[in-house]
């Protein structure tokens, strides 16, 4: 019998193992092992009239088979050197035990206990636009008109390509699907939005924009994607001077809204994009260099108002480059404020409960400021996970926490320059660097099995 008192024994390649029932239910009921149980998690019996095998044949690697089934017994994953990670990669992917795979070498994610587990290069150095991390624990890098797409596993997919035109953002729906931006070339009618799949890199739908009924190109910048009603919002730039957030639903493809431009409010160059589910509505902030003064609203589409907004404009006559100038942009929902940062590291928190507001700069460049000789600078960037606040500066990102935001730790490396963009998600941190173009992985290691 294949099982016996629970126990159920296979023949992988060969090579005999025997195991419980308790064990392959760790497996999960969608993995292959995990078929091998009936409802109430015990092994299966032979229908009537079947015969009962005397074990259960798998004609695949029994190496890698016995570091899955140690895997299922402690939790725990012990790799030997000569095994390739590939293969065991393909190994799990083939029982159905990939997501067991990835959360025991890598736990939920700290910016506190990150470590470095991997450098990859880019194949344009010099030329690096954004990083985005995937929900699934990969990422994809855009190099002016190419995004290069990479799973979990950091290998590298079909690139997508489009064509000469100059990727503006880009962002995960799924783990199976990218929204790209791009600039509209003149004479061209392309630009625009679209969505491309992760693994083959193919056009799945190109979004259409309407204005009074007509169809009209236009270039598209800063996306959001994080709306828990399923909407893509975008920053638009058409030639006509339709200037503002157009929004689609994600499901259909479909144009639902379109929020124009109000005097003195900049939503068309928008650099940041980022909706705030609490307060249903959506956070733009347009920052220097792309315009001379900086502007951050919230915007309400169930009305078409700004509910909330400041700027610098008013900060002095002209301000000089000395001045502290906002670079970057983040809405923190709990706190009710926004963090920016400015060109010396120093961050600054604007409260939401006011309009009439500055800034309150609280210094921070003596503590994460430190810049190699004859390194290029990129300009900080900013992100919040789970209550932590990370802050990008020359060749590192610095972590924040508390309420009062606290410098607890700093990841750097030295090698490929200024980090220009950094990404949080799938339980990782990807930080690409200007120079050389390589970006870094970053996992929190697993919790220790007591």
């Amino acid at each position: 019998m294949a099982s016996r008192r629970g126990r159920i024994r296979f023949n992988v390649g060969g090579k005999i193992f025997e195991t419980t029932a308790t064990t392959l239910a760790n497996a999960g009921r969608h993995s292959m092992l995990g078929a091998l149980l009936d409802d109430s998690w015990n092994p299966r019996q032979p229908a009537e009239g079947e015969a009962a095998e005397a074990e259960y044949f798998i004609d695949r690697n029994p190496a890698c088979f016995a570091v899955l089934l140690d895997l299922l017994r402690t939790g725990e994953l012990h790799v030997p050197p000569n095994m390739p990670e590939k293969l065991l990669n393909r190994e799990a992917l083939f029982y159905g035990l990939l997501d067991q795979v990835r959360a025991a070498r890598w736990g939920p994610f700290d910016g506190n206990r990150l470590q470095l587990v991997d450098s990859v290069s880019g194949r344009a150095p010099g030329d690096g636009t954004a990083i985005r991390a995937g929900p699934d624990g990969g990422c994809c890098v855009a190099h002016g008109s190419m995004v290069h797409v990479y799973d979990w596993m950091l290998e590298e997919h079909r690139p997508i390509s489009l064509d000469y035109q100059q990727v503006n953002d880009v962002g995960y729906i799924d783990a199976e699907s990218i929204v790209i931006s791009a600039r509209e070339r003149l004479g061209k009618g392309d630009g625009g939005m679209g969505v491309f799949s992760s693994s083959t890199g193919e056009l799945r739908h190109r979004f259409r924009v309407s204005h009074y009924d007509q169809v009209k190109s236009f270039t598209a910048g800063a996306l959001s994607l994080g709306s828990s009603d399923y909407k893509i919002f975008a920053s638009c730039k058409g030639r006509c001077n339709e200037y503002g957030i157009g929004v689609w639903d994600q499901i259909t493809g479909q144009q639902v809204d379109f929020f124009y431009e109000p005097p003195g409010c900049c939503l068309g160059d928008a650099d940041k994009l980022q909706w705030l589910d609490g307060d249903k509505c959506l956070m733009v902030a347009t920052l220097f260099p792309r315009t001379d003064n900086c502007f951050i609203g919230l915007l309400d589409f169930r009305d078409k108002s700004v509910i909330w907004s400041w700027s610098d404009a008013g900060t002095s006559v002209s301000l000089s480059l000395d001045e502290k100038r906002v670079l970057h942009a983040i809405a923190i929902e709990d706190s009710r404020s926004i963090c920016v940062v400015n060109q010396y590291d120093d961050l600054g928190f604007i409260d939401l409960r006011s309009n009439a507001g500055g800034v309150r700069w609280s210094s921070r460049s003596k503590l994460t400021n430190r810049k190699a000789p004859n390194e290029e600078s990129c300009y900080p960037k900013l992100a919040t996970h789970d209550g932590q606040l990370f802050s990008s500066m020359n060749d590192g990102i610095s972590v924040f926490c508390g309420p009062e935001w606290v410098l607890t730790s700093t990841l750097r490396r030295s090698y490929g320059g200024s980090i220009c963009d950094f990404s949080i998600g799938g339980d990782r941190l990807f930080a690409l660097h200007s120079e050389e173009n390589v970006f870094d992985v970053w996992e929190t290691p697993p919790s220790p099995i007591i």
